[in-house]
């Protein structure tokens, strides 16, 4: 089998990637909604693949495994590792967690990240609300996460929340402000946090997505402030999202000085970058990206190096769509004992359920827990009359043979 073409298409907000053979398989990958921009950067991969049997997986993704890097480049090489896999597992006739080592489960747990309604503004009590929300939502998930602090709009609707330089309403994605952050800021997070907990309980678990932005001190008395309330975790305080280094040894300080978990991986490309935060014990919980750290067998083999050293594994997929949400099952399905969840990823438009097949019929997600999907390849797929009408013209050859 042979690849004879990479095409890339605008589907809505995400980049689907379809890679297309000589004997009529084809897989397909999703980039998240947040970059658009990258179809170009994933074109420009065709003329490596085309020619290379998509059933070696690992010997393609040696030919451009070292072109990607840090989020938001890292994910052209993954969403095409994740089509690689597709077809692998199309050829095989069997689902990709197979061709990863086989299931050691038969649901996969998640918690929620995307599914929320607009919060009506930043006080304690808008917290409240918006997780009371969540912990009524049918999925019944198990645990959310709420942005804060840095990770939220905070820093621009709390005066003199910090006192370094602040892009108000930046409008781009990424775009971080950074900084001390002041004593009426600091008690006005501690607030937030304690209503919301008083909501949940605990029934359903809490964690903080913080960043990035904090420094050191910030971090460290805040940790220790809130753990009174048995976070699951506090994700991205110093580094994360789109910063393009890891700084093992400044989160090292700060998990050594506090019993609260400490979370960071989104953005980390590769394995290789993984190392020492992973070796020196500088979080307690790692979040990387099936769609940015390089694919879903990059991802895998990091679970399993954490896994020896006693950190917990929790993947980031918030915004990678449907098709990513069929990565995430497959891969997560096969992985060991600290697996604690990954974050759901919901449709960034209302109607890709009905362009995507091969979901579970009814709700996706049960008492937290969602079914593995019985494949082949990854599982999902996209009708092609039914996304005619979401294709640019550039793109209506999209769906060929």
């Amino acid at each position: 089998m042979k690849i004879t073409d990479l095409r890339c298409a605008v589907i809505g907000k995400h980049p689907i990637i379809r890679i297309v053979t000589d004997e009529g398989l084809y897989g397909l990958g999703e980039v998240e909604y947040t970059k658009t921009y990258l179809k170009p950067w994933v074109l420009h991969f065709r003329d490596a693949l085309i020619g290379e049997d998509p059933t070696d997986v690992e010997r393609v993704m040696l030919k451009i495994r070292q072109r990607g890097s840090f989020k938001p480049y890292g994910a052209a090489v993954s969403a095409i590792e994740h089509a690689l896999w597709d077809i692998a597992g199309k050829a095989a006739g069997v689902p990709v967690y197979k061709l990863l080592g086989g299931k050691v489960r038969d649901q996969v747990r998640v918690y929620n990240g995307s599914i929320r309604q607009k919060r009506t503004g930043d006080r304690p009590e808008d917290y409240a609300a918006e997780v009371k929300w969540m912990m009524e939502r049918p999925e019944k998930f198990f645990m959310v996460k709420q942005g804060i602090s840095f990770h939220s709009n905070m820093k621009d609707s709390i005066d003199d929340f910090h006192y370094g330089p602040r892009q108000t309403k930046a409008g781009y994605h990424g775009a971080m402000d950074q900084g001390q952050i002041s004593e009426h800021g600091f008690n006005h997070m501690l607030d937030c946090v304690a209503a919301m907990k008083e909501v949940l309980g605990d029934t359903v678990s809490l964690a903080l997505d913080c960043g990035p932005g904090w420094f050191l001190p910030d971090a460290i008395r805040f940790a220790r402030a809130v753990e009174k309330h048995n976070l699951m975790w506090l994700e991205d305080m110093l580094t994360g999202d789109y910063v393009p280094w890891v700084n093992p040894q400044a989160y090292r300080e700060l998990t050594t000085s506090t019993s609260t978990p400490i979370h960071t991986g989104e953005q980390i490309y590769l394995r290789h970058n993984f190392k020492e935060l992973i070796e020196t014990q500088a979080v307690r919980v790692i979040g990387p990206d099936p769609a940015d750290i390089g694919g879903i067998a990059e991802l895998k083999w990091v679970a399993e190096h954490a896994y020896m050293h006693s950190i917990m594994m929790a993947p980031h997929g918030t915004a990678n769509g449907l098709l990513g949400l069929g990565a995430l099952i497959n891969v997560c399905a096969t992985l060991p004992a600290n697996y604690i969840a990954f974050e759901y990823p919901s449709a960034s438009d209302p109607w890709w359920s009905d362009i995507v097949t091969g979901l579970p019929e009814g709700q996706i997600v049960n008492d937290s827990m969602v079914d593995l999907l019985k494949g082949p390849g990854l599982g999902l797929d996209i009708d092609p009359v039914g996304a005619k009408k979401y294709l640019l013209e550039e793109d209506a050859g999209f769906f060929e043979p």
